[in-house]
């Protein structure tokens, strides 16, 4: 996935009015206006970066005349130390823009992180891992394109790109059959119909209705195989709940396609990035 950069450069002009409000009162009132600088950005741990791009945009749409020259590109991996970006032009500029850019990179690189570790737990299986609608509010199109970075692949982007029958939509329509039908008499031929199965009882359900894709929810690692032998082929076949480090493996090791994991995005840890300012001319 691509992140769209208008629609980021929209969403770091809102960042940062929210953070600089009417002004920086403090860099403004330290540092002389057209003072110059250099600085480094800097990893303290390791992981994989995502977001460099981003932290670029952030510091240029506060002055034109900032250099950023990327040390290293989105999907490295990080060692403590590691130089990841060389910043020069005004002084005020970097030091006001240097939270926003700091949160997002560490964020997005969290996120990469994450993501590649679990993709190394699943490594040798046909099993993909994949993010899920539960990202931070108003992050989602950068931390779905960290997701990327760090190996694995996305899920559908909102409620608009694909159809995902839930056990509140079945409850509501009456049942399975009864929400696939409803569904497939409204939407496109080229869009994909996804159920949310518990028991073996939907799941026959769902294939008789011929839902493209079934996640399998919460079941247990034997419901799992049964379901992927049963399903054989008829649908894509995704498991999700209880996706841990812990459960990844023996996960993958029943067959399914597709691994979806919330974790990805909504309690990750940010890596612990930071930036060095050097001397003001």
């Amino acid at each position: 996935m691509e992140f769209s950069q208008i629609q980021v450069k929209h969403q770091i002009e809102e960042w940062l009015l929210e953070d600089i409000g009417g002004g920086d009162i403090t860099t403004n009132n330290i540092v002389p206006k057209g003072a110059k600088t250099k600085a480094i950005i800097h990893a303290k741990q390791e992981g994989i970066l995502a977001g460099v791009d981003i932290a670029k945009l952030v510091f240029q749409s506060l002055s034109d005349s900032i250099s950023f020259h990327a040390c290293v590109e989105d999907g490295t991996k990080l060692t403590k130390g590691t130089i990841i970006a060389e910043i020069e032009g005004d002084a005020r500029a970097i030091l006001t823009g240097e939270r926003l850019a700091l949160n997002l990179l560490q964020r997005m690189s969290g996120v990469a992180t994450k993501t590649a570790q679990f993709a190394v737990l699943i490594a040798g299986t046909k099993a993909r891992i994949v993010d899920t609608r539960k990202t931070t509010p108003g992050l989602r199109m950068l931390e779905k394109y960290a997701v990327t970075v760090g190996g694995g692949a996305n899920h559908r982007l909102g409620l608009y790109d694909a159809v995902m029958i839930k056990d509140n939509h079945i409850k509501v329509a009456g049942g399975i059959k009864e929400a696939i039908e409803r569904v497939r008499a409204k939407i496109g031929h080229t869009v994909k119909v996804e159920v949310e199965v518990e028991s073996m009882q939907q799941l026959e359900a769902a294939l008789k209705a011929k839902a493209d894709i079934i996640m399998l929810d919460n079941m247990s690692l034997m419901q799992m195989k049964e379901a992927v032998e049963r399903i054989d082929g008829a649908a894509i076949v995704e498991a999700s709940g209880g996706i841990t480090e812990s459960t990844i493996a023996d996960i993958a090791k029943t067959g399914v396609d597709i691994i979806s994991s919330g974790a990805l995005t909504h309690s990750v840890k940010a890596l612990d990035i930071s930036l060095d300012i050097g001397a003001i001319k």
